[in-house]
């Protein structure tokens, strides 16, 4: 559920975006299991699963037309953005650090067709602030649970969850789409999505094992994000 233009919105059924996606292989079964996206991590400070632009190019050219891929670029200039992105070929540029509205503007400006997503680290309410300003400029939210000012910044693949009443303000909020990423598991994503009511859920950690994408794991999470109810 959503606001826009004054009225609540129910966006319908929950999407799946499968991130951290290292190899073809990891895309066919995301895309096998239904996912309507795929993440593609490029150089990050910490966390998991990022791999050279030239692989997120190549794996973005093999998805399906009707999978979007997002690369996700810890760059916050927007000339190294925009770079970065025609270098990888994505459908869609996930900003993981913050990216001020003035600027997402500039971006667009450069990447004609291309989606914007900002990521938003749900560490108090000042998210809040940063969601109403950012769903100006960009196509859609993503919360997480990174720590983006830690010793070690992290700006995403956490394995952590965060406050989801905070999150569930930000949907209900937001004109635009928002995603819910940050320590979902088979265990607890049918939770989330009843709490929080995302349009999508971003899943990274909670389905790999040993730095794998794990296709039974990958099954459970999708059997019960798919049988949660919205609430």
């Amino acid at each position: 559920m959503a606001r826009h233009n004054g009225a609540m919105v129910d966006w319908g059924r929950t999407r799946l975006k499968v991130c951290c996606i290292a190899s073809a292989q990891e895309a066919q079964i995301a895309v096998r299991f239904g996912a309507d996206a795929i993440g593609l991590v490029a150089d990050m400070p910490s966390g998991p699963g990022p791999i050279p632009d030239d692989l997120i190019a190549e794996i973005a050219l093999g998805v399906p037309p009707s999978v979007a891929t997002f690369l996700l670029t810890q760059e916050t200039e927007v000339s190294r953005i925009v770079t970065h992105a025609r270098r990888a070929g994505t459908s869609t540029v996930q900003l993981v650090d913050w990216v001020t509205p003035a600027d997402h503007r500039l971006i667009r400006a450069e990447l004609l067709g291309i989606k914007l997503v900002q990521v938003l680290h749900v560490t108090d309410e000042g998210v809040l602030d940063q969601a109403r300003a950012a769903a100006e400029t960009v196509d859609a939210l993503l919360v997480d649970s990174g720590r983006p000012n830690g010793a070690v910044r992290e700006l995403g693949g956490t394995g952590r969850t965060h406050d989801w009443n905070l999150s569930r303000q930000v949907v209900d909020s937001s004109p635009v789409p928002v995603f819910l990423a940050g320590g979902l598991t088979p265990d607890n994503v049918a939770e989330a999505v009843t709490r929080v009511r995302p349009f999508g859920i971003d899943v990274c950690s909670g389905v790999r094992s040993d730095d794998e994408l794990n296709a039974g794991k990958l099954r459970a999470f999708v059997s019960a994000m798919n049988a949660a109810p919205r609430l």
